[in-house]
């Protein structure tokens, strides 16, 4: 089958070969056909060695598609299910799962350091435990969450990483209130999402802070009140809070330095949200004054900070209900063959998410 493959950690194009086989199928597997899957932020970091990964391996972990073959001992899912791919499986019986954090479950990680493809007599590894940039993958039969019939492969993807991440940021990790003021500092698809999140919850005041100007445009078509660049930020907070700071600021970038940021244009009490994936050796500091005297709460959220399940099953009530619009946030759409032209979509921001078609 067809799959861009990863050969060395640190190489900044993928090669789309054509003799790669999904390997580990048995009982509790279910073997997917991939119709779809996006490009997270998250797959460009684990190329670069930003997320630990090892190599040679196949990016990609939000992806969707219909099961073509069930192992034995599955008894929840058959030939033809649709279903989008969880990349972080909650088990259901460990501490974190029976307290309600399903997303801090580890070991829904159990499969990310097992080989699930070969080729050439060489193992392969999918991106955490998945690498849905294949045609066909077998996962764990829990990787498999089914869908239903009129919820889109592209938009079931989404949902599948970016858009549980962002509208769980807001809505379980943040608990925005209604009426109090956000602001979100990076706004590719996850970030939007975040804003879209905010909406939902009542926020009256939006405020969207990316470099580029095409997504500071689809911020405000998504729910933001105004949009601006990082170096107009601080002025933002004047005009808008009076100086005093905004009620949640979101950090949906990964880094230390917008992670400070953010602390800085949070009001005291109010609370920073990490929802961005960072390196290893980026450490975050802040002063022992500061975190007793302003009172400000630091919040990291890891993939939406709440039940996955439950997360996805609120999506697509809201998607249906037309809360939340998931189907704008595919700005572009490539082939296989084309990947690389999605990795340079994404690394200058002209894209939100670009759906790769399988």
């Amino acid at each position: 089958m067809r799959a861009a493959l990863q050969s060395e950690i640190g190489q900044d194009k993928l090669e789309v070969v054509e003799d790669m086989e999904a390997v580990g199928f048995g009982p509790g597997k279910v073997r997917i056909r991939i119709r779809a899957t996006g490009l997270c932020h998250s797959d460009l970091s684990a190329m670069s060695g930003v997320l630990p990964q090892p190599a040679p391996f196949i990016p990609g972990h939000e992806g969707s598609g219909e099961i073509v073959d069930v192992g034995d001992g599955v008894a929840t899912h058959r030939i033809g299910d649709r279903v989008l791919v969880c990349w972080l499986p909650p088990c259901g019986h460990c501490p974190a799962c029976k307290r309600g954090q399903g997303h801090l479950c580890l070991e829904a990680f159990g499969n990310v350091a097992t080989p699930n493809f070969r080729r050439a007599g060489t193992d392969v590894f999918g991106f955490a435990g998945t690498g849905t940039f294949a045609e066909e993958m077998v996962v764990p039969a829990a990787c498999a969450v089914p869908i239903p019939d009129d919820l889109p492969y592209d938009i079931a993807a989404l949902i599948g990483c970016g858009v549980t991440t962002g509208l769980g940021a807001a809505i379980n990790t943040a608990q925005v209130e209604a009426g109090s003021s956000v602001a979100v500092i990076g706004c590719g698809g996850v970030g939007i999402s975040v804003i879209q999140g905010a909406k939902v919850r009542g926020a009256a005041q939006i405020i969207a802070v990316d470099p580029v100007a095409s997504r500071r445009e689809a911020a405000l078509r998504f729910g933001a009140t105004e949009a601006v660049a990082p170096e107009a930020f601080a002025d933002a907070k004047n005009r808008i809070t009076a100086g005093e700071g905004f009620d949640y600021v979101f950090e949906v970038v990964g880094k230390s330095a917008t992670t400070q940021t953010a602390y800085e244009m949070t009001r005291r009490g109010g609370s920073v949200v990490v929802v961005g994936a960072g390196a290893l050796d980026d450490n975050y500091s802040i002063n022992m004054f500061s975190l007793f005297f302003d009172e400000k709460k630091i919040l990291p959220s890891m993939y939406g900070g709440g039940d996955v399940l439950r997360s996805y099953e609120r999506t697509i009530a809201l998607w249906r209900a037309g809360r939340v619009d998931l189907a704008g946030l595919i700005t572009h759409r490539v082939h296989l063959a084309e990947i690389n032209d999605a990795l340079d979509q994404m690394r200058t921001g002209v894209a939100l998410r670009t759906c790769i078609e399988l």
